[in-house]
Order: C-alpha cells, then structure tokens, then sequence
C-alpha cells in the first residue's frame, strides 16, 4: 500500500488536522473486529441510519454513547442460566461482547434508536448551525461610483 505525505497541505491549510489525521488513519490497518455486521445508509439530505445486527442481545444489555464526534455501541451478555444447563452440540449464535466505534463528522447528532427483530436502528442527524450555513451577501456599490448629477440653477427667464 502508498502512503501519502500530506506534510504540503499541513503548511497551506489551517484548522484541517483532524482531516488530515483521519486520512492517515484510513491506511492502516482496521484495529476493529468485523462482529456484528452493519450498514451505514443515508436516508435524507442530512439525515443517516446505521443499522446494526444484534441478535441475540435485548435493550438492557445494549449501550449507545456519544462523545466528542465518537459514537459507540457496547454490548455485553448477561449470564444465561438457561442455556447453561443444556449441552449445545452446535452454537452459532455469537453473544459474545462487543464494543464498535463510528467517527461521527462535526454537526451530526443521535436522534434516537431503536431495536426490532434483532436489528439496531440508529438514526442521525446532521444539524448544520445558522453560523455555518452559506449565507448570501449583498453587494454595495460605493458612493464615488454612482453616478453624477450636474446641479444647475434654473433662472425664471430662462424657461418659456
């Protein structure tokens, strides 16, 4: 794999270094484990939903937290006494714990969520701040500019 030096940009851009460190960070490898699976759809001009598979897991055993443009999703089993009185020939239900990070982009939100037939719904919302939106901007035109009237004085003798 290339690696890209973006030593350059750090030297004509200012306030972009939390882009540029999550560029460098998409070159390496993914420290991540791949359960559970999930998909990321965007549902509105401003509006996602990550959809994650969680069978197997209730809602007191799921725990979403949002902090500092991170969002994670947590969970952890709880002791199952029933299943450990049978003896099971074959498990292929994973109810092991898992912790799974997504990089939220500045402005997004946690609207709500929501867990149905073992699927995790958490839906997002990008809230972009009246500051931060394009705004159109009036052109004045300066005084010196406009025009110039010649100012003259009307005698009563001069008009018929």
């Amino acid at each position: 794999m290339r690696n890209v030096d973006f030593s350059p940009l750090y030297r004509s851009t200012v306030g972009f270094d939390r882009l540029f460190s999550m560029l460098d960070s998409i070159g390496q490898p993914e420290q991540a484990q791949a359960y559970p699976p999930y998909n990321i759809e965007r549902t509105g001009e401003n509006a996602y939903r990550i959809t994650m598979a969680v069978a197997g897991f209730d809602e007191t055993e799921l725990s979403i937290e949002s902090r500092a443009n991170v969002l994670t999703v947590k969970a952890e089993k709880a002791e199952d006494t029933k299943a450990s009185e049978g003896d099971f020939l074959y498990r292929g239900i994973a109810t092991r714990a898992f912790e799974r990070r997504f990089q939220l982009a500045d402005h997004v939100e946690v609207q709500n969520a929501s867990l149905k037939n073992g699927l995790l719904h958490i839906d997002l919302l990008r809230n972009i701040p009246e500051a931060m939106k394009p705004r159109r901007i009036a052109i004045a035109t300066d005084a010196s500019d406009a025009p110039k009237q010649i100012e003259a004085q009307v005698t009563p003798t001069q008009v018929n």
